[in-house]
């Protein structure tokens, strides 16, 4: 199996360090890039698009998302990434990453078609293991 590409989007920087390592430890992903809110995220989208770069080497082929974050949220994020998808040579795949426990947000995340599921953090290993193994 390919190793694929990972964005994780979270403005939490503890959390960056422990999904991180367990992102190394599931020898699932080849490249992992972190973002501290949608806005950057959404902005390396727009470079990568607009400067028309091989989208397939850089782009993510799975992004793990949280809700909650200042400047520009998870859902506003999805928002944006939905003007721009059509441009992407790949599919991308999101994962919401959260500790809300609020059923609004499970079912808010079921009305993008782009969002594969909805975790609860901790991330375990398994959880990274059956993501990457989805495709």
């Amino acid at each position: 199996m390919t190793k694929k590409a990972i964005w994780v989007i979270d403005d939490d920087p503890i959390y960056q360090i422990i999904i991180n390592k367990i992102i190394q430890r599931s020898e699932m992903f080849s490249i992992v890039t972190t973002f501290k809110n949608g806005k950057e995220a959404i902005d390396a989208l727009h470079d990568t698009v607009h400067h028309k770069l091989d989208t397939t080497e850089i782009l993510p082929d799975i992004i793990l998302l949280d809700i909650n974050m200042p400047i520009m949220d998870g859902w506003e994020f999805m928002e944006k990434m939905g003007l721009i998808k059509s441009k992407f040579s790949k599919p991308i795949t999101v994962y919401i990453v959260s500790s809300s426990i609020a059923a609004e947000d499970k079912n808010k995340s079921k009305t993008y078609t782009d969002i594969l599921g909805y975790l609860s953090k901790p991330v375990t290993i398994n959880d990274l293991v059956l993501i990457a193994s989805n495709d």
